[in-house]
């Protein structure tokens, strides 16, 4: 299915907790939009020049949240782009200020069962490092869920084709007042 002729004015920052499909989904998104895909975690470890459970075991999540924050900002002042935002990201006042802001912010929310399926995928997740994953993602969803429920969009993924979510979230910018 071709993308309606909607142009991309701000930038689309993608939030939700791992596992949400915010890399895959960005990808496509951007692709069907015909612009670039930057992934905020891939930033933070060129910005750091280490991965990030490096960053996390050798200097603490504080840090890593502040080195988080500084290249987000300087991502959102970049040509309009798909951003793959961090879970953790939105949860910032600042940084979640500056995405309302300057974005059109969409989450991508997941229940727990595709989420806890799709992190079993990835071995890259040091928050589920700490624990039982299942119970990681559940404490996770709710003190993170009220947050994200800022977006401006709300769009429900599951375990399912990528590409139908990236047509929801077509749907709904192209619905978008503005």
């Amino acid at each position: 299915m071709s993308a309606p002729s909607i142009p991309i004015r701000p930038t689309i920052a993608l939030i939700g907790l791992m596992g949400a499909g915010k890399t895959t989904v960005g990808r496509r998104l951007a692709a069907r939009l015909g612009v670039p895909f930057v992934d905020a975690d891939t930033e933070i470890e060129a910005a750091a020049g280490c991965l990030i459970g490096e960053i996390f075991e050798l200097h603490g999540e504080a840090a890593f949240r502040d080195g988080e924050r500084r290249v987000i900002a300087r991502l959102l002042n970049e040509p309009p782009h798909v951003l793959a935002t961090g879970g953790g990201a939105f949860l910032d006042p600042r940084t979640r200020a500056n995405i309302l802001e300057k974005t059109v912010s969409v989450w991508l929310r997941a229940d727990l069962d595709v989420l806890v399926a799709r992190c079993r995928r990835r071995s890259r997740r040091p928050l589920l490092d700490r624990g039982n994953p299942r119970e990681i993602l559940a404490d996770l969803m709710a003190k993170r869920y009220p947050v994200y429920a800022e977006a401006a969009i709300i769009v429900d993924t599951v375990d399912g084709p990528h590409d139908a979510v990236v047509d929801k979230i077509i749907d709904a910018l192209a619905e978008a007042p503005g």
